[in-house]
């Protein structure tokens, strides 16, 4: 979802696009104007010509993590992610001329539940399986820093787009009427559009200040309760059917459900210091957007 319409926002504006994809023949037909290259990021490098003449990457691959988290799922979710940056920054180091550049995707994940205390980035990491991932995945990305490439690691709330991730989730319960908060509601729920994430991505790109660190979050978050009863408004559906964390233990097992009743109450600190302007910093606008 995020890859796709990254690919669109860049050639929108006139660059040439290179995709690494592990079915380049499908990606083809769904984006032809892009020179895609195949890659099986968790077992190898990203083949040298696909890296040719580029100057800059964009990394936003990874497995998805609302699943049962069994071992088997772990391994993956792991290797997704952090085995394929090892991979794509290794390519980068070798590449001559290198890249400038890497934007690399995390995830607010990394500071684990943090109850209503205002999460910015300089908090510390969380303890959780989410938490260590994002540990080592940004690891992996800052670790082009040392062949001399400016790395921006993007700590990316939940994405709001019909198409895919939370919303899509939602959408069918809340339309049903049987929407409403999960485990309570009072957890905090750090989002962002999907066009403020895609413009995120694009600035850290672009703009030779950006490095480090970057909360890609809408700078309102807001409570599950809020969230649930605002989708409701927008979808002109109740949204007053509290759903237990026992269901989603149920269908997701243990400890996605733990991190699912916790909660960050994430704010872009240092994309608002470096003047980055949202486009949707208000759920309500954002939530009818996506849905429109």
């Amino acid at each position: 979802m995020v890859g796709s319409a990254v690919c669109d926002a860049l050639l929108a504006r006139g660059d040439e696009v290179v995709g690494l994809s592990r079915n380049p023949r499908r990606a083809q037909e769904s984006n032809p104007t892009v020179a895609w290259h195949a890659w099986n990021p968790a077992l190898e490098r990203p083949p040298a010509e696909a890296l040719e003449g580029v100057d800059g990457v964009i990394n936003v691959i990874g497995e998805e993590i609302n699943q049962r988290w069994t071992e088997e799922a772990k391994r993956r979710i792991r290797d997704s992610r952090i085995q394929a940056t090892h991979n794509l920054v290794q390519a980068i180091s070798t590449a001559d001329p290198r890249p400038k550049v890497l934007v690399s995707q995390s995830a607010v994940g990394y500071y684990g539940d943090r109850g209503d205390a205002i999460v910015d980035e300089d908090t510390p990491q969380g303890s959780r399986f989410d938490a260590e991932v994002c540990v080592d995945w940004e690891a992996e990305a800052r670790e082009a820093e040392t062949a001399g490439v400016r790395v921006v690691v993007t700590r990316t709330a939940p994405i709001l787009d019909k198409r895919g991730g939370l919303l899509k989730q939602l959408l069918l319960p809340f339309k049903l009427g049987l929407g409403g908060p999960i485990a309570g509601g009072s957890q905090y729920l750090p989002w962002i559009h999907l066009d403020d994430e895609v413009r995120i991505l694009l600035w850290a790109l672009d703009d030779e200040r950006v490095s480090g660190t970057i909360n890609a979050s809408a700078p309102e978050p807001v409570t599950n309760r809020e969230f649930s009863r605002t989708l409701g408004r927008v979808l002109h559906r109740p949204a007053v059917l509290p759903v237990p964390k026992l269901a989603v233990a149920t269908l997701r097992g243990g400890e996605l459900a733990d991190t699912v009743a916790g909660g960050q109450r994430v704010v872009p600190r240092r994309a608002l210091d470096l003047g980055f302007e949202f486009r949707y910093p208000e759920l309500g606008p954002a939530l009818r957007a996506a849905l429109s």
